[in-house]
Protein backbone atom coordinates (compact mmCIF):
# COMPACT_ATOMS: atom_id res chain seq x y z
CA UNK A 1 0.00 0.00 0.00
CA UNK A 2 1.60 3.37 -0.81
CA UNK A 3 2.00 5.74 1.98
CA UNK A 4 0.58 9.39 2.62
CA UNK A 5 2.61 11.95 3.16
CA UNK A 6 0.16 14.61 5.21
CA UNK A 7 2.07 17.94 5.88
CA UNK A 8 -0.09 20.10 8.30
CA UNK A 9 0.72 23.54 9.99
CA UNK A 10 1.26 22.97 13.82
CA UNK A 11 0.14 26.01 14.31
CA UNK A 12 -3.72 26.69 14.34
CA UNK A 13 -5.74 29.65 14.81
CA UNK A 14 -8.73 28.60 16.95
CA UNK A 15 -9.17 32.56 18.22
CA UNK A 16 -7.67 35.90 17.73
CA UNK A 17 -5.42 36.70 20.75
CA UNK A 18 -6.80 37.23 23.80
CA UNK A 19 -7.73 41.23 25.20
CA UNK A 20 -7.11 42.12 28.30
CA UNK A 21 -7.24 45.30 29.75
CA UNK A 22 -4.14 47.21 30.83
CA UNK A 23 -3.33 48.60 34.55
CA UNK A 24 -4.38 52.13 34.53
CA UNK A 25 -1.56 54.18 36.22
CA UNK A 26 -2.64 56.24 39.54
CA UNK A 27 -5.71 58.14 39.09
CA UNK A 28 -6.17 57.29 35.86
CA UNK A 29 -9.46 55.62 34.39
CA UNK A 30 -9.09 51.73 33.32
CA UNK A 31 -9.61 51.42 29.76
CA UNK A 32 -12.47 49.40 28.89
CA UNK A 33 -12.45 45.83 28.33
CA UNK A 34 -12.76 44.52 24.79
CA UNK A 35 -14.01 41.26 23.71
CA UNK A 36 -11.87 39.47 21.72
CA UNK A 37 -11.64 39.84 17.54
CA UNK A 38 -13.16 36.95 15.14
CA UNK A 39 -10.58 36.43 12.97
CA UNK A 40 -10.89 37.69 9.60
CA UNK A 41 -11.80 34.87 6.96
CA UNK A 42 -10.54 35.31 3.37
CA UNK A 43 -13.53 35.07 0.38
CA UNK A 44 -13.52 31.63 -0.87
CA UNK A 45 -13.03 31.13 -4.74
CA UNK A 46 -15.28 28.85 -6.44
CA UNK A 47 -14.09 25.85 -6.62
CA UNK A 48 -13.14 23.23 -9.26
CA UNK A 49 -13.84 19.45 -9.92
CA UNK A 50 -10.99 17.71 -8.27
CA UNK A 51 -8.27 17.11 -11.17
CA UNK A 52 -8.62 13.91 -12.18
CA UNK A 53 -5.19 12.02 -10.85
CA UNK A 54 -3.71 14.71 -9.17
CA UNK A 55 -1.53 13.57 -6.46
CA UNK A 56 -1.20 16.43 -4.53
CA UNK A 57 -3.38 18.75 -2.46
CA UNK A 58 -4.10 21.69 -0.31
CA UNK A 59 -6.19 22.53 3.02
CA UNK A 60 -6.88 25.67 4.14
CA UNK A 61 -6.00 25.48 7.88
CA UNK A 62 -7.54 28.39 8.95
CA UNK A 63 -10.98 27.45 7.43
CA UNK A 64 -10.89 23.96 9.47
CA UNK A 65 -10.54 26.03 12.81
CA UNK A 66 -13.03 28.60 11.91
CA UNK A 67 -15.74 26.11 10.38
CA UNK A 68 -15.64 22.62 11.50
CA UNK A 69 -17.73 21.72 14.47
CA UNK A 70 -14.61 21.25 16.79
CA UNK A 71 -12.96 24.01 15.92
CA UNK A 72 -16.07 26.73 16.98
CA UNK A 73 -16.13 24.38 19.86
CA UNK A 74 -12.53 24.84 20.54
CA UNK A 75 -12.93 28.90 20.01
CA UNK A 76 -16.26 28.84 22.46
CA UNK A 77 -14.06 27.60 25.10
CA UNK A 78 -11.12 30.14 24.68
CA UNK A 79 -13.66 33.12 24.53
CA UNK A 80 -15.27 32.21 27.99
CA UNK A 81 -12.40 32.09 29.87
CA UNK A 82 -11.36 35.54 28.22
CA UNK A 83 -14.48 36.83 28.79
CA UNK A 84 -14.61 35.57 32.34
CA UNK A 85 -11.03 37.21 32.92
CA UNK A 86 -11.88 40.19 31.01
CA UNK A 87 -14.79 40.80 33.57
CA UNK A 88 -12.71 39.74 36.55
CA UNK A 89 -10.00 42.79 35.63
CA UNK A 90 -12.68 45.29 34.99
CA UNK A 91 -14.06 45.00 38.60
CA UNK A 92 -10.39 45.18 40.13
CA UNK A 93 -9.98 47.83 37.97
CA UNK A 94 -13.57 49.22 39.16
CA UNK A 95 -12.45 48.91 42.86
CA UNK A 96 -8.85 50.20 42.34
CA UNK A 97 -10.19 53.65 40.54
CA UNK A 98 -12.73 54.10 43.75
CA UNK A 99 -9.68 54.28 45.79
CA UNK A 100 -8.24 56.58 43.48
CA UNK A 101 -11.34 58.88 43.87
CA UNK A 102 -11.75 58.90 47.29
CA UNK A 103 -7.88 59.62 47.81
CA UNK A 104 -7.86 62.53 45.31
CA UNK A 105 -11.30 63.81 46.66
CA UNK A 106 -10.78 63.42 50.96
CA UNK A 107 -7.10 63.69 50.70
CA UNK A 108 -6.91 66.54 52.03
CA UNK A 109 -8.77 65.84 55.06
CA UNK A 110 -7.63 62.18 55.61
CA UNK A 111 -4.89 62.11 58.70
CA UNK A 112 -1.23 61.56 57.64
CA UNK A 113 -1.69 57.94 58.24
CA UNK A 114 -5.10 57.30 56.94
CA UNK A 115 -3.88 59.27 53.39
CA UNK A 116 -0.37 56.70 54.04
CA UNK A 117 -2.33 53.71 54.24
CA UNK A 118 -5.06 54.73 51.34
CA UNK A 119 -2.28 55.33 49.18
CA UNK A 120 -0.52 51.32 50.04
CA UNK A 121 -3.51 50.33 49.09
CA UNK A 122 -3.86 51.55 45.78
CA UNK A 123 -0.54 50.52 44.92
CA UNK A 124 -1.28 46.76 46.40
CA UNK A 125 -4.21 46.89 44.13
CA UNK A 126 -1.96 48.24 40.67
CA UNK A 127 0.34 45.14 41.81
CA UNK A 128 -1.96 42.34 42.42
CA UNK A 129 -4.05 43.64 39.08
CA UNK A 130 -0.64 43.53 36.97
CA UNK A 131 -0.06 40.05 38.37
CA UNK A 132 -3.37 39.20 37.34
CA UNK A 133 -2.96 40.32 33.79
CA UNK A 134 -0.16 38.29 33.51
CA UNK A 135 -1.91 35.11 35.35
CA UNK A 136 -4.79 35.36 33.13
CA UNK A 137 -2.89 35.79 29.86
CA UNK A 138 -0.97 32.98 30.47
CA UNK A 139 -3.96 30.78 31.84
CA UNK A 140 -5.99 31.84 28.48
CA UNK A 141 -2.83 30.97 26.83
CA UNK A 142 -2.11 27.81 27.87
CA UNK A 143 -6.51 27.00 27.24
CA UNK A 144 -5.60 27.57 23.47
CA UNK A 145 -2.33 25.87 23.42
CA UNK A 146 -4.24 22.76 24.75
CA UNK A 147 -7.18 22.65 22.67
CA UNK A 148 -5.28 23.16 19.60
CA UNK A 149 -3.06 19.90 20.28
CA UNK A 150 -6.38 18.14 20.88
CA UNK A 151 -7.88 19.78 17.63
CA UNK A 152 -4.83 18.54 15.31
CA UNK A 153 -4.58 14.84 17.47
CA UNK A 154 -8.08 14.93 15.77
CA UNK A 155 -7.40 16.10 12.76
CA UNK A 156 -4.74 14.53 11.21
CA UNK A 157 -6.40 11.03 10.76
CA UNK A 158 -9.16 12.30 9.14
CA UNK A 159 -7.12 14.36 6.88
CA UNK A 160 -5.04 11.43 6.20
CA UNK A 161 -8.22 8.97 5.38
CA UNK A 162 -9.30 11.42 2.96
CA UNK A 163 -5.47 11.65 1.27
CA UNK A 164 -5.82 7.99 0.98
CA UNK A 165 -9.33 7.81 -0.35
CA UNK A 166 -7.76 10.73 -3.51
CA UNK A 167 -4.61 8.05 -3.66
CA UNK A 168 -2.52 11.57 -2.68
CA UNK A 169 0.86 11.89 -2.44
CA UNK A 170 1.08 15.08 0.11
CA UNK A 171 -1.55 17.28 1.11
CA UNK A 172 -0.43 21.03 2.14
CA UNK A 173 -1.30 23.63 4.32
CA UNK A 174 -1.99 26.92 1.91
CA UNK A 175 -0.97 29.22 4.54
CA UNK A 176 2.28 27.77 5.40
CA UNK A 177 3.69 26.08 1.78
CA UNK A 178 4.55 29.14 0.05
CA UNK A 179 1.62 28.51 -2.29
CA UNK A 180 1.25 31.64 -4.59
CA UNK A 181 -1.43 30.08 -7.02
CA UNK A 182 -2.96 26.30 -7.23
CA UNK A 183 -5.72 24.99 -9.34
CA UNK A 184 -8.67 25.64 -6.83
CA UNK A 185 -10.11 21.61 -7.21
CA UNK A 186 -7.22 20.59 -5.54
CA UNK A 187 -8.77 22.35 -2.12
CA UNK A 188 -9.76 19.53 -0.18
CA UNK A 189 -10.85 21.59 2.94
CA UNK A 190 -14.53 21.33 2.48
CA UNK A 191 -14.35 17.15 2.12
CA UNK A 192 -12.07 17.36 5.57
CA UNK A 193 -14.39 19.73 7.26
CA UNK A 194 -16.96 17.13 6.31
CA UNK A 195 -15.38 13.86 7.27
CA UNK A 196 -13.95 15.66 10.15
CA UNK A 197 -17.18 16.83 11.77
CA UNK A 198 -18.75 13.19 10.91
CA UNK A 199 -16.01 11.54 13.03
CA UNK A 200 -16.39 14.02 15.85
CA UNK A 201 -20.01 13.33 15.88
CA UNK A 202 -19.20 9.31 16.16
CA UNK A 203 -17.03 9.28 18.35
CA UNK A 204 -18.12 8.27 21.80
CA UNK A 205 -18.50 11.18 24.56
CA UNK A 206 -14.95 11.39 26.92
CA UNK A 207 -15.97 10.43 30.00
CA UNK A 208 -15.56 13.49 32.59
Amino acid sequence: MRSTCVTVATSLVLLAGPVLAQTPAAGQAAPAAQAPAPAAQAPQAALRPFPEGAKVAFLNIQRLAAESAEGKAATTKVKALNDKKVQELADRNKNMQAAQQKLQQSGGVLSDAARGQLEKDIEKMQVEIQRFTQDAQAEVNELQQQLQAEFQRKLIPVINAVATERNLHMVFSQADSGLVWADTGLDITGDVIRRFDAAVSAAPAAKP
